[in-house]
């Protein structure tokens, strides 16, 4: 049975026998669907707002402007789809079996790929699974209304997810478990059936543990709990289009699709467990590529290895932006110099500054 959301459910004997019993089938749903946990809130997040506007105040969003758009709908759930009363929040695993993670990241000729992307495109996989536990639940308990989603709206979805007792929220602004770490994928339903709620998740474990903050290669963290995405590598290799700011691309390293520091530093992480699905495995490779091996292909080849994965994302031009400062990150050497150079000619004027600024570094004594 999926694990009930930490030790804040409900007393069930509180509940009609009703409600009790669907509250239990919906957890036996979900772990037939492949979630590892499930929990239920309801749609006020009046905190969560309040700091949500204060982040965007601030412009730590970047250009990032869709977490600005739809006014404040994306902590109103009821906005976004009215009347409802409930949201149903579930984490799926998402880290593969036998996944190497320092190693890669130790060593710079290496391409590091965050692990939640190496493999099939999570949305559909797991909304899919939602959308079928809807079904279930909706024909349980007769005429319901329903949507599900897995960052396909403005949600804020680890909000949603702490008060549904799921984990806290850390200091790395990652949803945490104490039995799983954090390398999973979250998602909702939101519904119009007065479900019996879960208690938010109110402890906070992370206590005087700075390590994620202190890992970051690039300073993002403003403090505990505040991401200046602009600094933010994830945000570097995949939102953000143009030039990346040449005083970051140094802490960049041989990250070329995301940034996974800041949970590989929490010691909660421990304790993730491996995926047990198999659309979560890498693909083509791509945990063990080089960086002269991705720099090589053409867009065609971009475009075939990368269907139906998250990388394909971030576009070709940004993908050979990525790699070219990776490149210049890298161990001198002339297989990267020659490699650099035979590109040029073939790229964008955004991608040749790249390539000009990893020659550059490439040639400067380390």
């Amino acid at each position: 049975m999926t694990e009930r959301s930490s030790d804040n459910a409900p007393d069930c004997a509180e509940l009609s026998p009703s409600w009790a019993g669907l509250r239990a089938q919906l957890d036996e749903w979900a772990t037939e669907l492949g979630f590892q946990q499930l929990g239920i809130t309801g749609v006020e997040l009046a905190e969560h707002e309040q700091r949500l506007q204060q982040w965007l105040a601030a412009g730590y969003h970047g250009d990032m402007v869709y977490m600005a758009d739809h006014g404040n709908m994306r902590s109103r759930p009821a906005e976004l789809l009215p009347g409802t009363l409930r949201v149903i929040s579930v984490r799926m695993d998402y880290l593969a079996p036998d996944i190497r993670i320092s190693e890669q990241l130790s060593d710079k000729n290496q391409a590091y790929i965050s692990r939640y992307a190496l493999g099939r495109d999570y949305h559909k996989l797991v909304r899919k699974r939602l959308t079928e536990l809807g079904k279930r639940l909706q024909q349980a308990a007769g005429e319901m209304g329903f949507r599900a989603f897995v960052d396909s709206a403005p949600v804020l979805e680890r909000a949603l997810a702490n008060q549904a007792g799921l984990g806290w929220i850390g200091k790395n602004t990652m949803l945490i478990n104490r039995k799983a770490g954090s390398y999973f994928f979250l998602g909702e339903i939101l519904t119009d059936l007065p479900l019996p709620m879960d208690k938010p998740y109110t402890q906070d474990h992370c206590g005087r543990c700075t390590a994620c903050l202190d890992i970051c290669p690039t300073q993002a963290f403003v403090g505990p709990h505040v991401l200046d995405a602009r600094r933010c590598i994830s945000y570097l290799t995949i939102e953000l289009n143009g030039p990346i700011p040449e005083d970051l691309r140094p802490g960049i390293g041989n990250r070329i699709f995301g940034c996974d520091d800041c949970q590989i530093g929490c010691p909660w992480n421990r304790f993730s467990n491996a995926s047990k699905e198999g659309d979560f495995s890498p693909r083509h490779q791509l945990d063990k590529a080089s960086l002269l091996e991705l720099f090589a292909w053409n867009e065609a080849t971009f475009l075939s290895r990368t269907e139906g994965m998250p990388i394909r994302r971030t576009g070709y031009e940004n993908w050979l932006r990525n790699i070219a400062v990776a490149l210049g990150n890298a161990p001198r050497s002339l297989e990267v110099t020659d490699a650099l150079q035979r590109k040029r000619p073939q790229v964008s004027a955004l991608v040749q500054e790249h390539i000009d600024w990893a020659l550059q570094q490439q040639q400067n004594p380390r």
